[in-house]
């Protein structure tokens, strides 16, 4: 392959519309730009979260699945290429269970926090949700392969594992939620 960015600005962009793998033109507003920018933004939580992450087994982890995003992204920018497959989302099933098998039963839901590196993780797992959210609306009207919706629901119950097991391995206890929260008072 040859190089792909020879140069950084194009200045076709200045009109508000952005170039597709199969050369269409689409406004930068379009609903597949906004899931393909929500890729882009996974991708970067998940490389601030390996920043943060002292697991080297989710390090290797982590970096496998970028490598996946950019894969559902190109894919979602060229139909016709096919790079994800039932392998990828059985494997996130596979370190799902392998990870969740150490972890208490939830007694109700979690509270983002612990450290900076589980909070980065449970933003990483939001924003894993708001692509799902615009990937199905995308879908609804164009052909996107069910493989592509699969990996990244699988991906955002990883994150939530992987939040909780990094919580556990940093020694900080998990803050459910409160119902029935009394509200402090200053002293």
């Amino acid at each position: 392959m040859g190089k792909r960015l020879t140069k950084i600005y194009t200045r076709t962009g200045d009109d508000g519309s952005t170039g597709t793998a199969s050369g269409e033109r689409v406004g930068k507003d379009c609903l597949l730009i906004h899931a393909q920018g929500d890729l882009d933004e996974l991708n970067s939580h998940l490389g601030s979260l390996r920043a943060h992450n002292t697991n080297a087994q989710i390090e290797s982890l982590l970096i496998v699945i970028q490598h996946h995003l950019f894969n559902i992204g190109g894919e979602l920018s060229a139909p016709e290429c096919d790079l994800t497959h039932a392998a990828e989302i059985i494997w996130l099933e596979t370190w799902i269970d392998h990870f969740n098998a150490g972890l208490p039963a939830l007694e109700d839901f979690i509270i983002s926090g612990g450290d900076i590196c589980v909070a980065q993780c449970h933003i990483a797992r939001t924003v894993c949700r708001r692509t799902e959210r615009h990937l199905v609306h995308w879908s609804r009207d164009h052909d996107v392969r069910e493989e592509l919706l699969k990996y990244i629901n699988r991906l955002s119950d990883l994150l939530f594992v992987l939040a909780r097991v990094l919580e556990s391995e940093r020694g900080h206890q998990p803050t459910l939620w409160n119902k029935h929260l009394v509200l402090p008072q200053p002293d």
